[in-house]
């Protein structure tokens, strides 16, 4: 995920930086002290999936910034500043949401949890992993893989042909592969369709493995897997 940040101000993009690095050190982030600059680059190529963007900036403003993002970029944006009279005129232009400066650190981690979301939902369902494993990588394609189980600090992936075993977090392959995985225990992340039976406490993946199904998620589990049997 790309994540630009857009401020005239050192030290209002120290502290969106220190808070992005934190929270998203998955992202790819960029950082800008103009809006003219950040509008060359995405003209170049450049496609950020979210825009952190001031307003009250010398030279190009963020109002006429996010205009001309607009018409190249189809990137989130979410205002971050101190000028609250624009706030109508930022869902203009398709604002995500807009925060007043001083932020709070709470409110905009959540603000960019669901662009993180909504990001993810535009984006189509990988074909194939990337896995790195002694040294090597290996691409594996999606559709092989049967569910993937937690194991300290690695991950093993069940495929239909084996079993692989690397360095990752089940949050971050929770956050790749998507909508067609369940995560059905904290130990536990499995392909719907995959699935071959359940019942309250376990779900039946492929030719009979058995994984954990939280009885706190029982109902929730039940509904989305009937809505993906539906679709």
């Amino acid at each position: 995920m790309n994540i630009a940040v857009c401020d005239d101000e050192v030290r209002g993009r120290e502290r969106i930086l220190t808070l992005l690095e934190r929270e998203f050190s998955q992202a790819q982030i960029c950082e800008f002290d103009s809006g003219m600059k950040l509008v060359e680059r995405v003209e170049e190529g450049y496609r950020p999936d979210i825009v952190l963007l001031d307003i009250a900036m010398e030279g190009m403003d963020g109002m006429e910034t996010a205009r001309r993002l607009r018409e190249t970029a189809d990137a989130i944006l979410i205002f971050v500043t101190g000028v609250k009279e624009q706030v109508f005129e930022a869902f203009d232009v398709g604002a995500f949401h807009y925060l007043m400066k001083p932020v709070d650190q709470e409110k905009m981690v959540d603000v960019l949890r669901r662009a993180a979301q909504e990001v993810e939902k535009r984006q189509p369902s990988p074909k194939y992993l990337l896995v790195k494993i002694e040294g090597k990588h290996r691409r594996i394609p999606v559709e092989d893989i049967l569910y993937v189980e937690n194991s300290g600090r690695k991950v093993i992936l069940h495929t239909k042909k084996e079993c692989l075993e690397y360095y990752e977090r089940m949050n971050h392959l929770q956050e790749v592969l998507g909508d067609g995985f369940y995560r059905c225990h904290r130990g536990y992340l499995v392909a719907l369709s995959a699935i071959s039976g359940y019942d309250h406490e376990s779900i039946t993946v492929g030719q009979g493995d058995k994984v954990y199904l939280s009885k706190q998620k029982y109902s929730e589990f039940v509904k989305l897997y009937c809505r993906y049997l539906k679709e």
